[in-house]
């Protein structure tokens, strides 16, 4: 049998791609999705391929698809490719797509993420399952569709738009993300997000009774609020109106200084603002640089048990009151190590906002093959982190930077069947590769060395 061997810089990838084609992900994208568009020499959703190829080696920009993968022939044997498109041919196929590839897309992130996920695969009965809803800007040229004035974070007048994303926070993985228009925020979104997010997890109402849902402000509204808690859900949430903070906080009586954060304090509200069902209301206050307070008020339906679990503290038989006031100011503060963790991940490590069309449609597309690169990275984290934990601490940067890049030669047949993979033993990532994922592309009669290059 004829043999040839090619070097890669991404040989590490390669694993990667072989494992993605044993899980047959890219085989479900192909059963639901259909692009109407004339094949010459390949077909869309091999294009399609070649742009997530190009997300998983750290290409921001479409462009870079001529300067990552077109050169590296085996890395797109290893992804079940015989070729790679130029990008210009890979943008007018983005292009192309309509709302309702879209919309098949979505089915087959959705077909995906049940098939691999640890989220949907959640065990209820034992513990809580943590989702939480975020909005963040997508900044973009003024002619894209959609593109609108808005909120971008530090960006005054600055045009785009929003990303709403709703994540299984135990597990780093994205559930469920829309694209939305410029002036679109958490509190407009926030109900079809969660319904989304429903329909990928498979929510009754006994599993919705086991979930915490998390949000900031923007999904504080009294209609918000109200809706989650008519569904069942579990919530932890920070009032949206400021002024209805500054009223409830003046029927505090007594202030903690947190001794996390200098010049915030908390308190219990005493007035509690009525819901839908019972709540404890919680205030806290930060003190200006005019010396003035801006205070905010966070409400939560949380047992006392849920609280300190969340806030990752030893659950307490005999909690005193501010031991329940910190620890439920602790469980909110983490929202910073979920969602806020995963969108930098996705616009760091993925270049999230760096790839813009000027098609709604398109630019859609370009998000979903996103939140599929970051799920497929998540699992395959959690994958070598069986063998080597510290790896379990690699956000998205690093994985791709670092972890997707060790360089090695790679054996092919004369079908451009990978046949054996050897990575760079002086390469400090190649043996957690070898390690853990040998044993399962070794299924396919491909073998993993680590070896001098």
């Amino acid at each position: 049998m004829k043999k040839y061997t090619r070097f890669s810089a991404r040989a590490s990838l390669a694993v990667v791609g072989v494992r993605m084609q044993q899980m047959q992900i890219w085989k479900s994208v192909e059963q639901h999705v259909d692009i109407k568009q004339k094949a010459i020499k390949y077909k869309p959703l091999e294009k399609l391929l070649d742009a997530f190829i190009n997300i998983l080696c750290g290409g921001h920009g479409i462009v870079e698809i001529n300067t990552r993968v077109r050169p590296d022939q085996a890395l797109q044997c290893a992804f079940g490719r015989e070729g790679c498109a130029d990008q210009s041919v890979v943008s007018d196929t983005l292009n192309a797509c309509t709302p309702e590839n879209v919309t098949q897309m979505r089915r087959a992130i959705q077909e995906i993420y049940r098939s691999h996920s640890q989220g949907y695969r959640h065990d209820y009965e034992q513990y809580w399952q943590v989702l939480d809803a975020d909005m963040t800007g997508l900044p973009a040229g003024r002619q894209g569709e959609g593109v609108t004035k808005g909120y971008f974070a530090r960006q005054k007048n600055r045009r785009g738009r929003q990303l709403g994303r709703v994540v299984a926070t135990l597990y780093e993985e994205i559930v469920t993300e829309h694209l939305y228009n410029g002036k679109t925020q958490l509190d407009r979104s926030l109900q079809e997000l969660v319904n989304a997010a429903e329909e990928v997890l498979d929510l009754d109402e006994s599993r919705r009774q086991r979930t915490i849902v998390r949000v900031d402000a923007g999904g504080g509204r009294d209609a918000d609020i109200n809706w989650l808690l008519q569904r069942k859900y579990l919530l932890l949430g920070k009032v949206k109106h400021w002024r209805r903070a500054a009223k409830l906080a003046r029927s505090v009586t007594t202030w903690y200084p947190d001794p996390k954060v200098p010049g915030r304090e908390v308190g219990w509200v005493e007035e509690l603002h009525p819901y839908a069902q019972p709540t404890r209301q919680l205030a806290t206050r930060n003190l200006k640089k005019n010396g003035d307070w801006s205070y905010h008020v966070l409400v939560f339906t949380l047992s006392n048990e849920m609280l300190f679990w969340l806030a990752r503290q030893p659950i307490r038989h005999q909690p005193t009151s501010q031991q329940i006031l910190f620890a439920a100011l602790q469980a909110y503060d983490l929202r910073s190590g979920g969602a806020e963790t995963i969108v930098k991940g996705s616009k760091q490590g993925l270049g999230l906002t760096k790839r813009n069309k000027r098609r709604f449609a398109a630019q859609e597309m370009l998000v979903l093959l996103s939140q599929l690169a970051y799920n497929l990275i998540s699992w395959i984290r959690n994958q070598l982190a069986c063998q080597t934990p510290r790896l379990r601490l690699y956000g998205m940067l690093r994985m791709v930077r670092d972890l997707f890049h060790v360089a090695g030669n790679i054996e092919l047949d004369a079908q451009g069947r990978v046949l054996q993979i050897t990575l760079n033993e002086a390469h400090a990532l190649a043996l957690p590769f070898v390690r853990a994922l040998s044993p399962l592309v070794a299924r396919d009669d491909m073998s993993l060395y680590l070896g001098q290059i």
